[in-house]
């Protein structure tokens, strides 16, 4: 839950850096509906822990929606049409989904955003995203759109090289976060996410982070 500061800032758009703006409380209307959504997207394609290329089990929990999911195993990391734990095409994004990713855009300055894939993250107490790029899409000149929903948590986000520093930010239930343009291959990450309860997500933060990927 919030503090009463943080409760004052929802609604704010907060600069980060050129290209990338914190969205203070921006899906808290329609949160509840998008996890409503979620448990649909979960009936077709389970959260699953997928293996890094040098083997390793990433502790966050992972799904896909849309035309392209993003998968990782000894083989890479790339964007496939087909969930291969099915062999069948991923859920649709639905509509809820895509309406959050554009108006979220546009928000941030970038206008007609239609994302073609959502990953889906779950991190319970101690799971964590290292810093990384987003750098498997086609096109860089589409932003990232990334909610965040449920658990609070310490974003990490840094610079185009990953020795930069990278500025802490507290991400809420509700918050989004939109990077593109001269911001668009910034590396970002998760701290370990610290023990709790939320009423919607229960012990855990869910993640939908969209992009236009093909």
């Amino acid at each position: 839950m919030r503090d009463l500061f943080e409760q004052e800032e929802e609604g704010l758009s907060i600069p980060i850096v050129p290209g990338a703006v914190l969205l203070r409380g921006f899906a808290n209307d329609i949160a509840q509906q998008l996890l409503g959504d979620l448990e649909r997207v979960l009936a077709s394609s389970p959260w699953r822990h997928m293996t890094t290329p040098g083997g390793f089990r990433m502790s966050v929990a992972m799904t896909n929606c849309g035309t392209l999911g993003w998968v990782s195993d000894r083989t890479g990391y790339r964007y496939d049409r087909v969930d291969p734990a099915s062999g069948e095409p991923w859920p649709a994004m639905p509509a809820t989904f895509l309406q959050l990713a554009a108006q979220a855009a546009a928000a941030a300055g970038f206008d007609r955003f239609v994302p073609d894939a959502c990953l889906v993250n779950r991190y319970e107490a101690g799971a964590r995203l290292s810093l990384h790029q987003d750098r498997d899409e086609r096109d860089y000149a589409q932003p990232i759109v990334s909610a965040s929903l449920g658990l609070p948590a310490t974003f990490l986000f840094g610079g185009i090289r990953r020795a930069d520093k990278s500025r802490r930010l507290s991400l809420a239930h509700g918050d989004v976060v939109v990077w593109g343009g001269p911001a668009r291959l910034s590396h970002h990450g998760i701290l370990p996410l610290k023990e709790g309860e939320h009423p919607l997500t229960g012990r855990c933060r869910i993640n939908l982070t969209f992009r236009k990927a093909g």
